[in-house]
């Protein structure tokens, strides 16, 4: 069911203002040892433990993230300094989301995309250093690396050379989140499979900004977090879809108000992947074609048209530069749930998160196909 963004404890006004990332409070340093016997149980049953368990804080680190300690505990912060993540597709709004983890201390950061740069690149990426861009022979994600590094120096960051899709499913088990963004559906599946198939739980996320609006798909399998409840730790347990199981979910299935964007994103998604077009790579001059597409979805779907509205779609297809406003918000939001899936400390988005700068609005959506109808 839709949530109004309004009425989340992740409200972007309630966050840290610095990251927009705060998380519950950490865990009491006495919890009982069957508290804590029955989480370890429950993360060997599910395999969804991150790896992050073992060495602790630096010295030079406590001193470096003191501040970051005080808002969320030394517990996360461990965990965020341990961890490692993969982001694919540079972008504004992905740009946004790399600054902020490197900023919070992540372990190592990877970064993957080898295009060279554009005008159209640059409207909202602010780590590409216009001195270097012209016979610089380097890529998006080499010109970014150099940026992020200076950052923060306790960060390793790194690029990772290759098509995304053609990196087979081990490449992925050194790593505790993939982020990707700019990819085909067939692509967001597949690796959102290979992630699903490691002997780890890797956390999945997606990411795509049109126009002004964005859109954000959270995948963390079985996933366990602990909020507080009555001044308690308590724990709850999550059970998430992968993405090829979400957006199969039959749209008669849905919410009546399920967002239009949801709706529409799924239209061009698939307009693209049948004109076999890169992503975001569409105009004005395909909403005829779109229009087309859409009445065969709705028909096959018994969806009423009016659901996907004209002026949406035609917003979504003409929109190829991100509005650097909204890269904040939804680059920020996104920091936000990757360090509460590796802290696991704070309410998780499931699945769907959406927003909209013409109305300022953010609404997650809950997408799944209940067992029942599976």
């Amino acid at each position: 069911m839709a949530r109004n963004f309004e009425d989340q404890d992740m409200m972007i006004d309630n966050q840290n203002p610095g990251l927009k990332v705060l998380l519950c409070n950490a865990e009491e340093v006495g919890e009982k040892y069957m508290i804590a016997r029955k989480r370890e149980l429950l993360h060997m049953f599910f395999g969804l433990q991150l790896d992050m368990d073992g060495e602790e804080l630096t010295e030079q680190e406590t001193a470096l993230y003191d501040r970051q300690i005080r808002v969320w505990g030394a517990d996360a912060q461990r965990r965020l300094s341990k961890s490692h993540i993969l982001v694919s597709g540079l972008k504004g709004t992905v740009v946004e989301f790399c600054k902020n983890i490197v900023l919070a201390g992540v372990g190592s950061l990877t970064l993957n995309d080898d295009r060279l740069v554009t005008e159209e690149l640059l409207s909202a990426n602010f780590l590409v250093p216009l001195d270097e861009i012209v016979d610089s022979g380097k890529s998006l994600a080499e010109l970014c690396c150099d940026s992020l590094k200076d950052f923060n120096p306790m960060v390793r960051v790194s690029v990772e050379k290759g098509e995304l899709s053609n990196f087979s499913a081990d490449f992925f088990d050194k790593f505790d989140v993939v982020v990707i963004s700019s990819c085909s559906l067939s692509t967001k599946q597949s690796i959102n499979e290979k992630c699903r198939k490691s002997i780890k739980r890797i956390a999945f996320y997606t990411v795509d900004c049109r126009d002004s609006c964005g859109e954000i798909f959270v995948d963390l399998q079985n996933y366990i977090y602990t909020k507080k409840k009555n001044d308690e730790a308590v724990e709850c347990l999550l059970e998430y879809p992968s993405f090829e199981e979400a957006v199969s979910v039959p749209w008669r299935s849905l919410p009546r108000r399920v967002s239009k964007l949801y709706l529409a994103m799924r239209v061009i998604e698939k307009f693209e992947e049948l004109e076999d077009r890169i992503p975001g790579e569409t105009s004005a001059a395909d909403l005829l074609n779109v229009q087309k597409l859409r009445k065969e979805l709705c028909e096959a779907q018994s969806l009423d048209e009016s659901q996907i509205p004209d002026s949406l779609l035609e917003r979504l297809l003409e929109g190829r530069r991100e509005f650097p406003p909204v890269c904040a918000v939804i680059g920020g939001i996104l920091g936000q749930e990757v360090i509460k899936a590796i802290s696991g400390k704070g309410d998780p988005l499931k699945n769907f998160f959406f927003f909209d700068a013409m109305d300022g609005k953010g609404v997650i959506e809950d997408i799944f196909r209940p067992k029942s109808q599976a």
